[in-house]
């Protein structure tokens, strides 16, 4: 199993389309007891949460963000958690929104120092 994400700020390697996160956003963890949730904002997103569970490599979320152009929106997420070989962590993502239209995938990685 890869290490814990709790304390780790990671941000996605490419930017999605407009209104969704980006390079500029930046997620930072928490993990206990099999629980994770993280704070995120940047680029169009003000505010974000997401709340969910890991069970091994897996992870279980659902997400809620407010934009710059004042709307919300939600979805549901599945990551499986990797660890690149310069010992970074790696979420490979599929996702889907529930409050709109859509559907993708993504990768998220730790920030380097």
């Amino acid at each position: 199993m890869a290490r814990s994400l709790d304390g780790l700020v990671l941000s996605p390697v490419a930017d999605q389309a407009p209104g969704q996160v980006g390079t500029r956003t930046r997620f930072t963890y928490h993990e206990e007891n099999g629980r994770i949730w993280a704070e995120y904002a940047g680029g169009d997103v003000v505010h974000g949460h997401l709340v969910g569970t890991r069970d091994g490599d897996g992870l279980d979320f659902r997400y809620v963000q407010l934009k710059q152009d004042g709307t919300t929106s939600s979805g549901h997420c599945l990551s499986t958690v990797t660890e690149r070989a310069d010992g970074r962590v790696r979420l490979e993502e599929r996702w889907e929104w529930e409050s709109q239209e859509g559907s993708g995938t993504s990768v998220v990685e730790e920030v380097a120092d």
